[in-house]
């Protein structure tokens, strides 16, 4: 029996290395071994990182990273996706063991919802909290998910198209109609959009934004090809040029969002609408539980 137990035990997968692991994940969150010198909170030389990633890739039997340029295997991926909750957490851990709470929270967004929407719900944080500390990053979609997944923000407000990233959790907050923008003095033809499209000219943000292909996922679905013939980065900006004579513009009916003087609205029958949510890893801390309760009742109302 001794001896069945001991040929058990051989044959067990070792447990790695948890500072190999540690080593492993500042590596993956700050891509490459270079860059995590620089942001690691302790000092640690790249020789000695590359050895002890190296030799946590041996016990594993897999590699974990492709060194130039840097790029997550699917096994690295795998392995970073579940060590982040843990060890991004530590930080925020460590300060409510210590009775220090955050009073430091990092949000990102795009520019309409930090403009319009966060100042009402965040000054409704600070009368409970008055040291608050902010840090809001106007940023993309693409980019909204890149800080989530380096733990660089705590919660994010993000345009939503299908499911997020893998690892992150969503709560959607409203889904907007997408929305034709007809410039002054213009009219809907009799045609409807097929007529429109091979007349007008058309305004919208840039074809990697989640409003432009939106946009494009309806007009495939109704035989329509309608090229921009204008792109800006904003919503704001689709709304200046459709203002001035341009073009038609797409947008979102939004609320309270005002639309230029003599600029009409009309809604696209059978598009898919754009979901705006709130989006993080891990388990939310306090004050981004407070910005989302905040963001629920604004949504609602």
């Amino acid at each position: 029996m001794l001896a069945r137990h001991e040929e058990d035990a051989d044959m067990a997968q070792p447990v790695p290395n948890l500072h190999h692991l540690e080593l492993f994940y500042h590596v993956a969150k700050a891509g490459g071994i270079t860059a995590a010198v620089r942001s690691m909170p302790y000092g640690i030389q790249q020789p000695a990182i590359s050895g002890q990633v190296s030799q946590l890739e041996s016990e594993l039997g897999v590699r974990l990273f492709q060194r130039r340029p840097f790029t997550l295997t699917p096994a690295g991926k795998e392995l970073f996706e579940f060590l982040a909750p843990f060890f991004g957490a530590l930080p925020a851990i460590a300060e409510r063991i210590a009775g220090k709470a955050s009073k430091h929270l990092r949000l990102a967004a795009p520019a309409t919802v930090i403009r319009d929407h966060l100042p009402g719900v965040l000054a409704e944080i600070r009368k409970a909290q008055p040291d608050l500390e902010l840090s809001l990053m106007d940023v993309g979609q693409s980019r909204i998910f890149e800080l989530l997944e380096q733990e660089e923000v705590d919660l994010a407000v993000a345009e939503l198209e299908g499911r997020a990233p893998s690892g992150m959790k969503t709560e959607v907050l409203l889904s907007l109609p997408l929305v034709l923008l007809l410039p002054p003095g213009q009219a809907m033809p009799k045609g409807g959009l097929k007529v429109l499209a091979e007349e007008a000219a058309l305004v919208r943000t840039a074809e990697d934004t989640a409003v432009a292909r939106l946009f494009a996922k309806g007009l495939n679905q109704k035989g329509i090809r309608w090229p921009a013939r204008i792109e800006v980065n904003t919503i704001d900006l689709v709304h200046a040029y459709v203002a001035e004579g341009f073009g038609v513009g797409v947008s979102v009916d939004a609320p309270g969002v005002k639309l230029p003087k003599g600029v009409k609205a009309v809604k696209l029958a059978g598009f898919p609408d754009l979901a705006i949510a709130g989006v993080w890893r891990g388990k939310l801390g306090p004050l981004a539980e407070l910005v989302m309760a905040g963001l629920r009742r604004r949504a609602k109302g």
